[in-house]
């Protein structure tokens, strides 16, 4: 048994084709490689674009306004060159056709192989956006957009984007990233041909046109500024400029420039960024900074009910305090008042039952002298009587004498005459200076009432 295994039988060709063959694909593809590398080698110019390297070549686009061709240049020549070309610069190459057969387990490919490049200048596609930018620019097309007001919390918003594209999952992602709940209108647009700019300019006019639409945003994903070229367009860019609604436009990334960025309210790096910025209030952060803030408001509140009717509680047992305190303070005194009032009507009635009593003897013992007076008088009457004549008239005179003396020893007769006695606060009779001096107060007894006194002795 062989070790190698012998080429397959070629099988038949096409009934009625007059075209030779069958042939290999392999032998086909080697010599096709060889007469596109016999064509002659040339130099050639034209926009370079989407620029990238491996570990060994580095690759680009070459193009102008009626075509392109991918070429390739080994690495190690381009790092000699010393050049780092941007999109859309103007380039000189030389080379000449290669292709690359592949194999059963690789893609055959086609390039320009390039053995030599040179940076001509800026490129027609960037001299032409320049050149529309400075028209409408002079035309006052890129301020219209930047004066119309837009609503922190937009509550419809219309999208133009690729349906199918990345960007419309980032425009949800930052919707749902501000915890916005509005309503969302599509308008679905291709983002990448020559039917690109009309169908995004109608999308436009039509979310334009729906009344309740607050902010219109456009987005795409990355890309080359060829990629790019539909949101240059002139048309499109003058129907922004005079739509009645803002239009925040995010397409490409960071370093990515388009007309429409000039012409729209707002320029975002990222369609995220472009959903953030047209709800410029971050609902859920709101959300919990207001839950955040009522809590501690309640807080608060509870907190002063509570100091209030603490305060109210006290305040409302202060008058019952007091009153309890006064009517303490009031009964107390009352009890005091009839304590002393007591005290007061038993020294009076001890006084005047003194008084009493020393009036008694005093007008026993002047009655009891009157009588003894009258029987005298009686018996010496009836001497005289018997004596007669004028002894007996001379010793009524002396009787008559007597009694008028003994009336004016009257002690009540003597108060009416002016003078007065004097007792001390029990109702005893004082007597000498020594004994008033010895009390406080007196009390001066006079024939129709009493008076108190207060001794004062200049001499002490």
């Amino acid at each position: 048994m062989s070790s190698s295994s012998s080429p397959a039988p070629a099988p038949t060709g096409i009934p009625g084709s007059a075209l030779p063959g069958p042939f290999p694909v392999g032998t086909y593809a080697y010599r096709l490689q060889e007469q596109l590398r016999g064509f002659a080698r040339v130099q050639i110019f034209g926009e370079v674009w989407n620029m990238r390297m491996s570990r060994t070549t580095v690759y680009f686009e070459l193009r102008d306004a009626r075509g392109a061709l991918p070429c390739s240049m080994w690495r190690s020549d381009f790092d000699k060159l010393g050049v780092d070309p941007a999109d859309g610069a103007q380039v000189v190459i030389a080379g000449g056709c290669d292709y690359y057969p592949g194999s059963a387990t690789s893609s055959p490919s086609f390039s320009f192989r390039a053995n030599d490049l040179r940076v001509a200048g800026e490129g027609d596609l960037l001299a032409q956006v320049d050149r529309l930018r400075k028209l409408l620019a002079s035309e006052g097309l890129l301020e219209p957009q930047k004066r119309l007001p837009r609503p922190l919390l937009p509550r419809t918003i219309g999208v133009v984007t690729g349906e199918t594209g990345k960007a419309r999952d980032d425009v949800l992602a930052g919707l749902r990233r501000r915890g916005w709940a509005g309503r969302l209108i599509w308008g679905f647009a291709p983002v990448q041909d020559r039917h690109a700019a009309p169908a995004i300019a109608q999308a436009l006019r039509d979310l334009a046109a729906i009344e309740e639409v607050d902010v219109v945003l456009v987005a795409r994903g990355g890309g080359s500024l060829a990629d790019l070229f539909a949101f240059c367009d002139e048309t499109l860019c003058r129907t922004v400029a005079l739509l009645r609604v803002p239009v925040i436009a995010s397409v490409g990334h960071h370093t990515d420039r388009t007309l429409i960025d000039d012409v729209a309210a707002v320029c975002c790096s990222t369609p995220t960024h472009a959903a953030e910025t047209a709800v410029q209030i971050d609902v859920t952060e709101a959300r919990t900074r207001l839950i955040r803030e009522a809590r501690r408001l309640d807080a608060q509140g509870r907190r002063a009910v509570l100091d209030r009717a603490r305060a109210l509680a006290g305040l409302a047992r202060a008058p019952a305090e007091h009153v309890a305190r006064n009517r303490r303070r009031l009964h107390q005194q009352l009890r005091e008042l009839r304590a002393s009032g007591r005290r007061r009507i038993a020294r009076e009635r001890e006084g005047t039952t003194a008084r009493l009593l020393a009036l008694r003897r005093t007008t026993a013992a002047g009655a009891g002298e009157l009588a003894r007076a009258d029987g005298r008088l009686r018996r010496d009457g009836a001497r005289l009587r018997h004596a007669g004549g004028t002894a007996t008239t001379r010793r009524h005179r002396d009787l008559e004498r007597l009694a008028l003396a003994l009336t004016a020893h009257d002690p009540a007769r003597a108060l009416e005459r002016g003078y007065a006695l004097v007792e001390d606060p029990a109702g005893e009779i004082v007597a000498s200076a020594e004994q008033a001096r010895a009390v406080a107060t007196l009390a001066l007894r006079f024939h129709d009432g009493r008076v108190r006194a207060t001794v004062e002795d200049p001499d002490r």
